[in-house]
């Protein structure tokens, strides 16, 4: 015969009164008001694993008879499942304090600490973090990382898309990946639901940087840029970049600590891909480094500071101004030397692409898969720099003997 459940109506528990013993007025089903004094709360009596337990449900009245009943009932479910009701309440408590800490954006900021700001450029983690600050905050910062699910960040996506800007989608659901698996790696979430998404955006259209990779083109713009007369650390930024064609970023920020010049290296400890880079100098590259250096070192950390404060590198956009100004823009950027040296590296001099591509900072990986290290092929590199500032020349004197 099965006990009676639901004894107690709602008038009886308001009503009840202590006599200055514990009083117990049980309800069916192991529900139980206990009244102590003129305290009135819930217990719930139960078996799990052999053992009697008993389980608090609150106080009434906050906690109604209809609200002990429910929860009662959630309990005999979870007792089917083999769950112990008490281990439950306890992991769920636990997990309230954790989705508390592990919101999305503290695992933003502890993965930008911990991983991402010691693997790129500062500029470029920078960057990121706007991105992240600008697009994902408003919706997603104080939601735990574990409820955040497909949904939700296709929400932020669309957003940046219907507004026109899809490669800042893409970037935007690339960084919220890293930052997802991070938490996986960490222990916070079991997967990156970025996963499922794949293929939604819209393709970007990749965007080419102009450059001149013709000879004659080239050649025109060497001796143009010999006769620039702008900014000192401008013109002398902009006589290096075609001899070291490194990335824009790393050029304007580059330091003097970082120059050896007794063994003519430039060595970054790190670029846009996480990886550091020795730059081989070239004897018309240390050449501009050596007139630069007693006008710009004993005033600023950087080889090119900024005009207005030498604490700062020279602006981002200065180089682009400056070959605007010679009247190149739309048709070559500060990127396009990379573009100009890969091109005519391999075209002109026959040089081997996984040679070019390692001194462009590009990962590079050998037969098995490895990348390449910083140091592997240096002097091949070293050999090919140098070949290069003398075609460099070669082309500027050639142009001003037939101008």
């Amino acid at each position: 015969m099965a006990r009676q459940l639901n004894k107690l109506s709602a008038n009886e528990v308001k009503n009840a009164k202590g006599s200055g013993k514990i009083t117990k007025l049980p309800d069916g089903g192991g529900l139980t008001l206990v009244i102590k004094g003129e305290s009135k709360y819930w217990w719930l009596r139960y078996r799990f694993a052999g053992n009697e337990k008993t389980l608090s449900l609150g106080c009434y009245p906050q906690i109604s008879l209809a609200d002990a009943r429910k929860a009662r009932d959630v309990a005999k479910g979870l007792l089917k499942d083999n769950i112990d009701p008490s281990a439950h309440r306890k992991q769920e408590s636990t997990q309230r304090v954790s989705d508390g800490e592990n919101t999305f954006r503290a695992l933003c900021e502890d993965w930008y600490q911990q991983k991402h700001s010691a693997e790129v450029t500062e500029s470029h983690a920078v960057r990121n973090w706007r991105r992240l600050e600008i697009y994902t905050f408003p919706q997603l910062a104080r939601r735990p990382i574990r409820s955040i699910q497909p949904a939700d960040i296709l929400h932020v996506l669309d957003k940046i898309v219907k507004k026109g800007n899809v490669e800042t989608a893409h970037r935007v659901k690339t960084l919220i990946s890293l930052v997802f698996r991070y938490a996986v790696a960490t222990s916070r979430v079991d997967s990156d639901v970025t996963r499922d998404l794949t293929g939604y955006l819209p393709k970007t259209q990749v965007k080419h940087q102009h450059a001149l990779v013709r000879p004659d083109e080239v050649s025109q713009l060497l001796k143009d840029i010999q006769a620039y007369q702008g900014h000192f650390a401008t013109s002398a930024a902009l006589r290096i970049s075609p001899l070291v064609f490194t990335r824009p970023g790393d050029t304007r920020q580059m330091l003097w600590e970082q120059i050896d010049f007794d063994k003519a290296l430039w060595e970054l400890p790190t670029t846009k891909n996480g990886a550091p880079l020795i730059v081989p100098l070239s004897r018309q590259a240390l050449a501009i480094l050596e007139e630069v250096e007693p006008v710009t070192k004993h005033r600023s950390p950087y080889v090119f500071p900024n005009a207005r404060d030498a604490k700062r590198p020279m602006s981002n956009v200065a180089i682009k101004a400056a070959l605007d100004r010679m009247g190149y823009g739309g048709k070559m950027t500060a990127h396009g030397f990379r573009a100009m040296a890969r091109t005519l590296l391999q075209e002109e001099l026959k040089y081997p692409v996984h040679l070019i591509e390692m001194q462009l900072a590009h990962r590079v990986a050998d037969m098995h898969g490895r990348a390449y290290n910083r140091t592997e092929f240096l002097e091949d590199r070293r050999e090919m720099m140098q070949a290069w500032a003398d075609y460099l020349e070669n082309l500027k004197a050639a142009r001003s003997l037939t101008a």
